[in-house]
């Protein structure tokens, strides 16, 4: 199912980001610590219970030499168009400004979706304020402390009081898999190149898809669904100019894939924005596939894939298990690579290894490589074993998950990999201590 869409929304200064990073949580650590991933954030997930959500911080999303006033308006307008549920953030400890009153102008005409979370509630000028927020017309109001945290359960069950519990999609047999990337990179015209024939429009204006279409299509006398993903909602300046837009489409198809098929612009070369989506793609757990289109637009081809595999190699360490695809989309040139690794990937994130053969691979590189003592206790591993696929996932048994250093997790990871074929997908190793659930 869909996840509903939650936007903070408030003038600079309130505390948005701080909630934000409450409210997603240690989740946000997943790929912040990982090399090779900024740590530019504007969206992330929010799980609540049985509640799953998008979240997005206006606040992050940033226009340039726009005037300030329009900045606020636009921030407020990509809420309003997109959310289900639009927190809006104001500081009770400096009360009530003008710039306020603009976002509240802007949100009356939704305002049976709006819950106002006045900030810094720690602060002792809370009670001189706290009543002068009414003003604002609303009908929910939640006291808040993002530094400290207070009220933070209070506004989540503000926020999923009308939620439906997330339960996963039925499973149906289709391999679905989305086409992601930044707007003008060939999304598109690669699914029509799939296809085989022109069902989505193609446009060289960045945006000009509206929304994600799902198409089934046959390969091999087999049933398959792909993800077209919307660049932009809408056309004209303010929408073409907020480029990280474009990932609350990839997230929402993310959610919905087997498999992600990055596309990269060879013209243009790997930028951060390239990489902030992959990084959603690996938080999400989900098979990947990079692939770099308009190759036919690059002269000396041989040399060319090699600078490009080592480029892919240093801007995404974090995925160096990857699929890469050189196709180009417009000519329709090399299209018939890109299925069988959209479907290796796939057949990689379901395989599940029996406990037997696992545990011979870890005892195997545990006697090769001992971890380093600390404090004069060592790591000692007991058991392991595959609790779920898609994306593998491994439980250790061990003395103490804390003598377990980043760079060992790493060497296990490396050494399942070389054993089983986990290309395309990501693997999560799990730590628990001994006697742990």
């Amino acid at each position: 199912m869909k996840k509903p869409v939650v936007a903070l929304v408030g003038r600079p200064n309130v505390g948005k980001s701080t909630i934000f990073n409450k409210l997603v949580g240690k989740k946000l650590s997943i790929i912040e610590d990982t090399p090779g991933v900024t740590r530019d954030r504007v969206y992330g997930s929010v799980n609540y219970g049985e509640y799953k959500f998008h979240l997005i911080d206006t606040g992050g999303i940033e226009l340039g030499n726009e005037d300030f006033n329009n900045e606020i308006r636009v921030q407020a307008s990509l809420a309003i168009d997109e959310a289900d549920i639009v927190v809006f953030v104001v500081d009770g400890k400096d009360g009530l400004t003008s710039d306020d009153f603009l976002v509240r102008d802007m949100l009356k005409k939704i305002s049976n979706k709006v819950i106002v979370a006045i900030n810094k509630c720690d602060s002792k000028k809370i009670k001189e304020t706290e009543y002068e927020f009414y003003e604002l017309g609303f009908e929910n109001y939640i006291k808040v402390s993002g530094e400290q945290g207070d009220g933070i359960y209070d506004l989540l069950d503000a926020i999923t009081e009308n939620f439906p519990k997330f339960e996963e999609d039925n499973e149906d047999g289709i391999v679905k898999f989305s086409i992601i990337g930044r707007p003008n990179v060939g999304k598109s015209s690669l699914v029509n190149a799939i296809l085989n024939e022109e069902r989505v429009i193609v446009s060289n204006i960045a945006g000009t898809t509206r929304d994600a279409i799902d198409t089934e299509f046959n390969y091999n006398n087999e049933k398959y669904v792909v993800i077209d993903t919307a660049g932009m909602r809408k056309r004209g300046k303010i929408y073409e100019n907020v480029e990280k837009y474009s990932l609350l489409r990839s997230l929402k198809a993310i959610d919905r894939s087997d498999v992600c098929v990055l596309v990269i612009n060879a013209e243009e070369g790997i930028i951060e924005h390239d990489k902030h989506i992959a990084g959603y793609a690996l938080e999400a757990g989900k098979a990947i596939v990079i692939v770099v289109n308009k190759w036919d637009l690059i002269e000396d081809k041989d040399s060319a894939i090699k600078r490009w595999k080592e480029d892919i190699a240093f801007n995404f360490q974090f995925m160096s298990y990857a699929k890469i695809v050189f196709l180009s989309a417009k000519t329709k040139k090399r299209i018939h690579t890109l299925m069988p690794e959209v479907l290796s990937a796939y057949e990689n994130s379901r395989k599940e290894i029996k406990t037997s053969l696992l545990n011979k691979v870890i005892a195997d590189a545990y006697e090769l490589n001992l971890p380093p003592s600390y404090k004069g206790k060592r790591l000692k591993i007991y058991f392991a074993s595959q609790v779920r696929c898609q994306p593998p996932t491994f439980n250790i048994q061990v003395n103490s998950k804390g003598l377990v250093h980043f760079s060992y997790e790493r060497y296990l990871e490396n050494k399942i990999r070389e054993s089983f074929d986990f290309s395309g997908t990501p693997i999560v190793i799990n730590f628990k201590s001994k006697g742990e659930q």
